[in-house]
């Protein structure tokens, strides 16, 4: 057929279906969300349709697929942990899916997940190592005559909130520049009376983990991974500046984090320790929290929530 347009929301009012095949049409659109509340559906086919954005992880509401095909589309993001338990077929392949394999559907073939240069783990390419550099991404030329949009509110709170960051970056890199001069004349370093390190308020490190490779989480943390999750985890540019590389780091469970990778620090343990204390106890609405950071001779990073508005760039501009 030739369909077009978006799935209508009063589909999750087909309470009682068990099939829906809607292949080869020109359906567009992010993923039905009225579709997923089809609680009964055994089998869903959306393939070879124009259907983009990303896919959500409310498809794990159809408990009772068999089967789940999406190619030739042109969905984007990662993967979501998808229940695979009851599930016989599985197709993504020819979308512009990005990051880690979910190990729940590592069990399928090659071919379900190919035509997906960026994906990886599972059946396809091991995904690279956090730690080596990949290029930055290349900025999209401008297409002449493209109407600007206008930012909705949750832009506006993205801008705000990766300007906040940013201040808060570019001020502690001015903080350990000072420190640097006056650390050319030796003297012994003393912790302040009544200065709590993160180990000691409720965190989960301090300077024996650190030295075991571990990271160091702030109180009241949401993630519950470690060093080496985050070094097989798959990394992609967020964006270059003077103190640093920011990555959005994908973990092998899905979990989705951003990692400051610090440049040119000359700090000592204990003051990068008390530096990343007086950001940790920051706490705004509109301030990204930082969630963990690991000292080492050779790396300093930060592990900060994932905002998914986008690059502060692109909403700018």
């Amino acid at each position: 057929n030739r369909l077009s347009g978006e799935i209508p929301e009063d589909f999750s009012d087909l309470t009682l279906l068990r099939n829906l095949y809607l292949q080869d049409n020109a359906f567009t659109g992010e993923f039905p969300i009225s579709v997923t509340r089809l609680a009964r559906l055994t089998r869903l086919d959306l393939s070879s349709n124009k259907f983009a954005g990303p896919i959500p992880f409310a498809v794990n509401n159809m408990s009772h697929l068999t089967g789940l095909f999406l190619q030739n589309n042109k969905f984007s993001g990662s993967l979501p942990s998808i229940n695979a338990d009851g599930l016989d077929e599985f197709n993504v392949s020819n979308n512009s899916l990005n990051g880690s394999i979910p190990g729940s559907l590592s069990k399928f073939p090659k071919s379900s997940f190919a035509g997906n240069p960026a994906l990886c783990g599972g059946p396809l390419r091991p995904c690279n190592p956090f730690f080596p550099s990949p290029e930055p991404s290349p900025i999209p030329p401008e297409t002449p005559g493209e109407k600007s949009k206008n930012p909705s509110v949750g832009a506006i709170i993205g801008i705000a909130v990766g300007s906040t960051i940013i201040a808060l970056l570019i001020l502690l890199f001015l903080i350990l520049c000072l420190f640097k001069r006056r650390s050319q004349q030796p003297k012994p370093v003393t912790a302040p009376t009544g200065s709590v390190p993160p180990a000691e308020a409720g965190t989960s490190g301090g300077t024996t983990e650190r030295e075991r490779n571990k990271l160091v989480f702030f109180e009241g943390g949401v993630y519950s991974f470690d060093l080496e999750d985050l070094l097989r985890a798959s990394a992609e540019v967020l964006g270059k500046g003077t103190v640093g590389t920011s990555y959005k780091a994908v973990l092998e469970e899905g979990t989705i984090v951003v990692v400051k990778r610090l440049k040119d620090v000359a700090a000592n343990e204990r003051v990068f320790e008390v530096h990343m204390e007086t950001l940790g106890k920051m706490k705004h609405e509109n301030l990204v929290p930082l969630r963990a950071f690991y000292y080492s001779d050779d790396e300093k990073l930060l592990v900060l929530d994932f905002m998914e508005e986008g690059s502060l760039s692109a909403l700018l501009h």
